[in-house]
């Protein structure tokens, strides 16, 4: 294939060793300033954690006009080249490649990938001019793929791609080794999917086709019948024996999933796993449009050497995080039952985090850099997800428009799109927008729900919609505010949720729960469901765990059972008019 005029910065791409998983990078940049300023990225957009890239670069060395030049390094990921303009400055390193998430970089005997986050350094000062990145193969049996703009490569994939910038660069990973891949095409866009690690059992044809179903929907709600601004996508999943993830780009995105939730040849069912991975499917695709390209104001042009805060990730992976289940029950992979269920699950999941009464979902994306990817055992009593929060704010407005009848969240996201010019966005245009559809100001609904740290009115929103809303009694584990795990006859503590019975009687995540006494009589436990059979009727006891090697005896007091919300059909016209998409 042919594209565009050879780029001024060029990478090629190669494997040091497999063995070693490292990478070999040569980058060639034609007319470097005089010096010359180059850096690696600290973090990758969409994961919100500054992961310091350079820690994995290592035998930086540079030459110009065949002569080694003397690099000053500035800070732990910037360097200066003392060149002199006009004459091509020629870059070698390596880069240790062992992270087998989808924010960095992977390689070994079997497989490779990697995000230019981790493999390209940034040439300063000329990020605005185009790139071009060649990759090298490491075996025969292998292909690549990418969503760039091939220039020159062969039937395997391998070659030389070209970006507008370096942002394109960036935004762009690479999959390689022997994967399975097939493509489809919907609304004049070519959808490639590539899977690595699939067993023999995978059903590709499944995949394919429901997916394209999704792709469907998506492209549907945002457009209608027009053409969306994207003319190719990749979807780049790695097969694991235990994992979930994924990563959205602006023409691909990257995920992971467990073997045992793929599709299976002759299987018709749907198993629980493979539900959960349409949603990261549908999850992914539609950031294609919101946070992409309709993005915050703080994303117009990425910083990336230090943190880009914004309070609009209840928005952008919130609003995202509610059409990703609804848009697989829009497009029939999940029936009304089921998407009841996944909204239950979500719900019950703010609901049973007590810093949902500490933190706002708006200070919850500003301090995602700290809190969020940071999690430890205080986190459910100290913050709450923009994840599962922003998406019941964004049920809530779907619901409040729906009822008062003048438009829908549908609508008013297609209006965003227009608004914002497909590009940087403020909370403003957000109330601007939902003012000019929805006939009033929603100041007060922002303010409480995304500023405010009260209860969401859901209860009466969806009986409002015809769901019945019934409350069960909650898990053990959950009327007494503990999180644990239990494995080879250890019952460990995890969390303990503020406020809870297990908070006052003292216990502390760490703790090995050992047994109770209640009744005169001791008991050694191993899993929370011996509490009840041990205790019986019995509220007082006195518990036994391990803190530190010392033994402790805590007065607990069971509480009364609390309890936990059950979503199920009601009124199926009222609801159905809001499950199946009707402005």
């Amino acid at each position: 294939m042919t594209a565009r005029a050879p780029a001024p910065i060029r990478y090629r791409v190669e494997a040091a060793s497999l063995q070693a998983h490292l990478y070999r990078i040569t980058l060639t940049v034609d007319l470097p300033a005089a010096p010359q300023v180059l850096s690696l990225p600290a973090w990758i957009p969409g994961s919100y954690l500054v992961r310091e890239f350079s820690k994995h670069l290592q035998h930086l060395s540079a030459h110009q006009n065949g002569k080694p030049l003397a690099l000053r390094q500035i800070d732990k990921n910037h360097w200066e080249a003392p060149c002199v303009a006009g004459s091509p400055l020629v870059l070698t390193y390596e880069v240790y490649a062992f992270d087998a998430s989808v924010r960095a970089a992977w390689l070994d005997t079997q497989r490779g990938f990697f995000n230019g986050t981790s493999l390209c350094l940034r040439v300063h000062g000329q990020e605005r001019r185009p790139h071009a990145i060649e990759v090298v193969s490491p075996q025969a049996n292998w292909q690549a793929a990418t969503s760039l703009v091939a220039h020159k490569t062969n039937k395997q994939g391998f070659g030389t791609y070209l970006a507008d910038d370096y942002d394109e660069l960036v935004d762009s990973p690479f999959e390689l080794g022997p994967f399975w891949s097939a493509e489809f095409k919907t609304a004049g866009v070519t959808h490639r999917f590539v899977v690595a690690g699939a067993p023999r059992s995978f059903d590709g044809a499944r995949l394919i086709a429901e997916t394209q179903k999704i792709c469907e929907a998506a492209i549907r709600m945002w457009h209608g019948r027009k053409r969306p601004p994207f003319q190719r996508y990749v979807f780049m999943l790695h097969a694991v024996d235990d994992g979930y993830g994924g990563l959205e780009h602006r023409h691909s995105t990257a995920l992971i999933a467990g073997r045992r939730d793929l599709p299976r040849l002759g299987d018709a069912r749907q198993s629980e796993g493979y539900t959960t991975l349409l949603g990261l499917i549908s999850h992914e695709y539609f950031h294609t449009w919101n946070v992409k390209r309709l993005r915050p104001a703080e994303f117009a042009r990425y910083d990336y050497d230090h943190e880009n805060y914004t309070q609009l990730l209840w928005f952008f992976e919130g609003f995202t995080s509610y059409y990703d289940d609804l848009l697989l029950r829009r497009c029939g992979l999940i029936d009304d039952a089921t998407y009841l269920r996944l909204l239950n699950k979500t719900i019950n999941q703010v609901m049973q985090a007590p810093g949902r009464e500490v933190q706002s979902v708006a200070q919850s994306s500003f301090d995602a850099w700290v809190k969020y990817y940071r999690q430890d055992e205080n986190t459910p009593n100290a913050t709450i997800s923009y994840y599962t929060k922003g998406a019941l704010v964004a049920l809530c407005l779907d619901l409040t428009l729906r009822a008062e009848g003048r438009t829908t969240l549908d609508a008013v996201m297609r209006a965003l799109w227009v608004r914002c010019k497909a590009g940087p966005m403020t909370e403003a245009d957000l109330a601007a927008t939902l003012k000019e559809l929805g006939g009033r100001a929603y100041t007060r609904e922002l303010a409480a729900w995304v500023h405010g740290t009260r209860e969401l009115p859901l209860k009466a929103l969806l009986e409002g919609a015809g769901v019945q809303v019934h409350e069960d009694a909650a898990a053990l584990q959950q009327s007494l505010g503990l999180r644990t795990s239990d494995s080879g006859g250890l019952l460990q503590i995890k969390t303990v949720l503020r406020g809870g019975a297990a908070e006052h009687a003292g216990f502390a995540a760490g703790d090995e729960w050992l047994g109770i006494e209640v009744g005169g009589e001791g008991w050694r436990i191993a899993k929370l469901e011996d509490l009840a059979l041990y205790a019986g009727p019995q509220r007082k006891l006195t518990a036994i765990v391990a803190r530190d090697r010392r033994l402790l005896r805590l007065a607990l007091t069971l509480p009364v059972a609390s309890s936990t919300w059950r979503l199920a059909m009601g009124q199926t016209v009222r609801v159905r008019a809001w499950l199946v998409g009707t402005d």
